[in-house]
C-alpha cells in the first residue's frame, strides 16, 4: 500500500516522476555495465583480468556520449569516451562489428589496455540505439620486454630512449575478424591467454547489447533516449552546483615525478586550476616537454584524472557520465609529457603519471575546499612485471600492481594496503600467483605504520611483498615516490618513500631504482615495499598560522 501511495505521488508531480524514471534509468544501465564486468572477469584467461579484475565496462548513447560507467577502473574513466568516439569515426557500424583498438593516439591510453566497441541495433532500425564498450589490461602485448610495461635502463643504468614501437603490438581503430584475432595473439609472448581474454571481452560486450535491446523492446527507443538526455543534463546539474557552491578564485599547485625512466632528474607537474561561477578551467599547459622515457601520457589520461578527482569531491551519489564534464575545460599542451604525441612512449603515463596528476589536481582544490580534500596518497601502482620461459618450453608471463597507503583526510586517517585513486584493481591472491607461475611469495603485509601525533589523521602504511623465483626471468619495476613523497595537508608529515630491493640467493641486498629492467637468476628474489600516504590536519591549525595555500603540500621536492 505504501509502495502505491508513493508511486500514485510521483505520478501527480511530473517533475519528480521523471526523477523518479531517470534514476531507474541510470540503476539499469548500471547494473547492465556491471554484469558485463562479471561475465568478462569470469571468462577470462590470464590472473591479470580474473583475479586482479583489471578491466572496466561503460555504457554509451547513439552519439557515444557516456551513459554509465561501472565501478571499475577510474583511469578508465575519461579514456574510454575517446576510445568509443575514436571506433564510430573509423569504422562504418553495422549489426555484428565489433572494434578492436590499442593505440594511445587514437583513443587508446597505453598498448596493454585493450577496448572493444560494439554496436547496439534495435530490429528495424538502420542506426546504432546504443554502443557498448569494455577496456582490459592484457598481460602482454609484445614490446622489447615481458609484460608490455618496459624500463628505459637496467640496474646498472644502462638504456636508451624508448618509442611507443618499443612498447608492442599496436593498433588504430579495426574491426575484429579472424585474421585480426590471430594477429593479435600473436605479437604476445602468451598467445593462448591473449586469445583467451580477448573472448571474454566480446562475451562481455554481447551481454551488454542483449541487456539494452531488452530494455528498449521494453520501453521504446525514443522514452530511452530521452531518458539518456536526462541522465547526462542531471550530471551536469549536479557538477554545476558543485562548482557554485566553491570559492571563485585561481589556485596553482606543483608535485614531481620521481624521474622520466631514463633520466635521474625529476619532473615537474604543475597545473592551475580556476573557479569562476558554475565552470572549471584545469590547465596544464605548463606541462613540460614529452621525456625519453615511458612517463608521458595521452590526453584522454589528463581526462581521466579530472574527471575523477571532481567526481569524488561531488559524492557517491553523482553519476559517472559525460554530463559531468560539460562545465569543466580542460587545457593541455600537444607534445607536452601530458598531450604525448608519436613516437612518445608512453606505457607509464596511464600508470604513474595518471597518479601524479590526481595529487596536483586535489593539491589544487584543497586550496580552495582544504576541509574537504585528503592528503596526497601513495603515489605510484607499483607496477610489477615479469616472465620468463617454463622447463617445457611455454612461455609465462604476469603483471600486476601493489597496494599503498591513502593519504588521511577530514574523515580519519588513511587506509593501510589499498589501491588508491587511478587504479582499482585487486590483490593478486597467492594461491593464485603460485599456482600459475614459478614464483614463490616469501613475504607479505604491511609496512610499518606512520607515528601519528595529536591533531593529525595519518597517512595508511603501504605493503611489502617479496617474490622468489623459481626459475630465471625477466623483470620489470615501474614505481613512483621513491624519491618523492606523498605529500601532506596543512603542516601535516608527508608519508613515507617506497623501496625496491633485488635480494640474491644468500639474500644479499642491494637498493634497485624506481624504473628498472633486469635479470634474475633462479634463486633470487625482488622485494617492493610500497609508499605511504601523506597524513592531514584541519587547516585551521596549520603551525604558524599557515594559509591553506603555503601549507597544501608543497613539499613534494625529492627528498634524500
Amino acid at each position: 500500500l505504501r509502495c502505491s501511495r508513493r508511486a500514485g505521488h510521483a505520478h501527480a508531480d511530473p517533475a519528480r516522476a521523471t526523477a523518479l524514471a531517470t534514476e531507474i534509468h541510470r540503476q539499469r544501465l548500471a547494473a547492465i555495465a556491471e554484469e558485463m564486468g562479471a561475465t568478462l572477469m569470469r571468462a577470462a584467461f590470464s590472473a591479470n583480468i580474473k583475479e586482479r579484475r583489471d578491466f572496466s565496462c561503460a555504457v554509451f548513447d547513439a552519439r557515444g556520449r557516456m551513459l554509465v560507467h561501472a565501478a571499475h577502473i577510474p583511469v578508465h574513466l575519461g579514456s574510454t569516451p575517446a576510445s568509443v568516439l575514436a571506433a564510430i569515426a573509423a569504422v562504418p557500424m553495422r549489426p555484428g562489428v565489433q572494434v578492436l583498438l590499442n593505440d594511445p593516439f587514437a583513443g587508446g591510453t597505453h598498448l596493454p589496455d585493450v577496448t572493444l566497441v560494439t554496436p547496439v541495433f534495435v530490429p528495424g532500425d538502420d542506426a546504432p540505439a546504443f554502443y557498448v564498450a569494455n577496456r582490459a589490461h592484457h598481460a602482454d602485448v609484445g614490446g622489447i620486454s615481458a609484460g608490455s610495461l618496459p624500463a628505459p635502463r637496467d640496474r646498472h643504468g644502462r638504456g636508451r630512449p624508448l618509442t611507443i614501437d618499443d612498447e608492442g603490438f599496436r593498433l588504430a581503430p579495426t574491426a575484429l575478424d579472424d585474421a585480426l584475432r590471430e594477429r593479435f595473439a600473436r605479437a604476445s609472448r602468451t598467445p593462448d591467454d591473449r586469445r583467451g581474454d580477448l573472448r571474454a571481452q566480446e562475451a562481455a560486450n554481447r551481454l551488454g547489447v542483449s541487456r539494452l535491446q531488452a530494455w528498449v523492446a521494453d520501453q521504446g527507443r525514443a522514452p530511452v533516449e530521452r531518458l539518456g538526455d536526462a541522465l547526462l543534463d542531471y550530471a551536469e546539474r549536479r557538477m554545476r552546483a558543485l562548482l557554485a557552491d566553491l570559492p571563485d578564485g585561481t589556485w596553482s599547485f606543483t608535485d614531481h615525478l620521481d624521474d622520466d625512466g631514463f633520466g635521474d632528474a625529476p619532473v615537474p607537474l604543475p597545473v592551475t586550476l580556476t573557479i569562476a561561477g558554475d565552470r572549471a578551467i584545469v590547465d596544464f599547459t605548463a606541462a613540460p616537454d614529452s621525456v625519453p622515457g615511458t612517463m608521458n601520457a595521452v590526453r584522454a589520461i589528463a581526462l581521466s584524472a579530472v574527471f575523477y578527482c571532481f567526481r569524488c569531491l561531488a559524492g557517491e551519489a553523482m553519476p559517472s557520465n559525460d554530463g559531468l564534464m560539460r562545465p569543466i575545460e580542460v587545457r593541455t599542451r600537444p607534445g607536452s609529457i601530458i598531450d604525448a604525441r608519436p613516437p612518445a612512449a608512453v606505457s607509464a603515463g596511464n600508470v604513474e603519471t595518471s597518479q601524479r596528476l590526481v595529487d596536483i589536481i586535489l593539491g589544487a582544490l584543497a586550496q580552495a575546499a582544504p576541509d574537504r580534500v585528503p592528503a596526497a596518497s601513495c603515489g605510484s601502482m607499483n607496477n610489477v612485471l615479469f616472465g620468463g620461459e617454463l622447463p617445457d618450453g611455454g612461455p609465462f608471463v604476469h603483471y600486476e600492481t601493489l597496494a599503498g597507503g591513502a593519504g588521511g583526510g577530514p574523515e580519519g586517517p588513511g587506509a593501510s594496503g589499498v589501491h588508491t585513486h587511478m587504479t582499482n584493481t585487486l590483490n593478486t591472491p597467492i594461491e593464485a600467483l603460485e599456482r600459475d607461475f614459478p614464483v614463490r611469495v616469501e613475504v607479505y603485509g604491511l609496512a610499518p605504520a606512520q607515528a601519528t601525533e595529536p591533531g593529525v589523521h595519518a597517512g595508511g602504511a603501504g605493503v611489502v611483498r617479496r617474490y622468489r623465483f623459481l626459475l630465471p626471468g625477466e623483470v620489470s619495476l615501474v614505481t613512483e615516490r621513491r624519491t618523492t613523497r606523498a605529500y601532506g595537508l596543512h603542516g601535516a608529515p608527508d608519508g613515507e618513500p617506497g623501496t625496491n630491493t633485488h635480494l640474491d640467493a644468500a639474500d644479499h641486498r642491494t637498493p634497485l631504482p624506481g624504473k628498472v629492467s633486469l635479470r634474475v637468476e633462479a634463486g633470487e628474489a625482488i622485494e617492493v615495499r610500497t609508499p605511504g600516504g601523506g597524513s592531514w590536519r584541519p587547516a585551521v591549525t596549520a603551525p604558524g598560522g599557515q594559509s591553506a595555500r603555503q601549507s597544501a603540500g608543497l613539499s613534494s621536492e625529492p627528498k634524500e
